[in-house]
């Protein structure tokens, strides 16, 4: 039986992680810039990880939440620590696009509404709820029709945003920085304009950092470099360590009124376990610091450069690079090449998203691992 029906598979056989590097299967070492879509964010196999997990493996490996279990308890308290001020309810799931369709379904319950508002070119994952949240079609038309009653607004848009907004609406739903859409920040004040239309009208504001979120863009939660707090804030990719884990943290006027819901697997005790132990490394090592101080070299670097690129924008080490519609040529010619993995978004745009462990003198190698990638390709 084969899987690989679903994914195009790359020619590397990876078999074996540390750090900030992977290797395949015939001992070839490779610079992880993808993090697996953002999911390494402490490094692969981070001792701290590997020690909760074996530990906890050995004492239980499953409990379905109904019942109090000690591992899953510490992560709520780590999450309660960490999270926005006034998100203190938390709920436990398996991935980001549960994390996303249990926002929008908390959404709808408390305000007794069904709009959701959501922008262009966002993206907030594939099963039916959260993919009728993603703008683009490609996406979506092979499983319509999907849930109704989503509006997609341009993003950055005050004013089209603020228009949109009404009586009807239950949520906005908003990447702070949107990642599979080429890395765009939300310009100065756009989120603060979400803000205060929800507020007005009642809505919810739904952040989805499940890529922006946990030191990547140089704070803990990008919301709060631009001095915003949401009323549910989704969290997924790096919060486990490598393993699968996602979380939608809530105000409490959206969790007394969420409704009906569950996962069998929320809040295992093995992945709660490595939850914990990869936000106390996030914290404890200073990722977040980590990240705003290589993220600033790197982008220092590749715009002093002579690259043929467009522009370098993002935050942290959550970096766009566009170069033009050959993004997946420079990919792979970094992948082969030069020991380096990235990921597209689009396809114009290398999108960078490290283990934030890395240093500058990893950024430095990529910088020059681009400057010859980009040579190679438009030779």
């Amino acid at each position: 039986m084969t899987g690989s029906f679903v994914y195009s598979e790359k020619p590397i056989r990876i078999e074996r992680g540390e750090g900030p590097h992977l290797y395949d299967d015939a001992g070839n070492e490779y610079l992880d810039f993808g993090a697996s879509y953002g999911v390494a964010a402490v490094g692969h196999s981070h001792p701290e990880v590997v020690s909760a997990v074996q530990s906890q493996v050995e004492k239980l490996t499953f409990v379905q939440a109904s019942y109090p279990n000690s591992a899953r308890d510490s992560l709520y308290e780590k999450l309660a620590a960490v999270a926005p001020d006034g998100l203190e309810n938390g709920w436990l799931c398996n991935s980001g696009t549960e994390a996303n369709e249990a926002a929008i379904k908390f959404a709808r319950s408390a305000t007794g509404n069904s709009k959701v508002i959501a922008a262009m070119k966002g993206f907030h994952g594939r099963t039916m709820g959260s993919l009728a949240a993603t703008w683009k079609p490609k996406y979506k038309k092979p499983f319509e029709p999907l849930a109704g009653d989503f509006e997609f607004v341009p993003y950055g848009d005050e004013e089209a945003l603020a228009d949109a907004v009404d009586d009807e609406t239950a949520a906005v739903l908003l990447e702070p920085i949107q990642g599979e859409g080429g890395v765009n920040p939300a310009p100065e004040g756009y989120l603060a304009a979400a803000r205060e239309a929800t507020e007005d009208a009642g809505a919810a504001l739904i952040f989805d950092e499940i890529q922006t979120g946990l030191g990547r863009t140089g704070a803990l939660w990008a919301c709060e470099k631009r001095g915003v707090v949401p009323d549910v804030l989704t969290s997924a990719k790096g919060l486990g360590g490598g393993l699968p884990v996602g979380a939608t943290l809530c105000a409490d006027w959206v969790a007394e009124n969420s409704g009906p819901h569950g996962s069998t697997f929320s809040g295992g005790p093995v992945v709660s376990a490595a939850a914990e132990a990869t936000l106390s490394t996030i914290v404890e090592e200073d990722l977040p610091g980590n990240a705003e101080t290589v993220g600033a070299h790197l982008q220092s670097k590749l715009r002093g450069s002579e690259l043929p690129i467009r522009t370098v924008r993002g935050e942290g080490l959550m970096l766009g690079v566009e170069v033009g519609r050959g993004a997946n040529r420079v990919l792979r010619e970094l992948a082969m090449n030069h020991g380096v993995l990235a990921l597209p978004a689009g396809r114009t745009v290398v999108r960078l998203l490290p283990p934030l462990v890395v240093d500058e003198s990893h950024a430095d190698e990529v910088a020059a691992a681009l400057e010859d990638a980009l040579a190679e390709v438009t030779a």
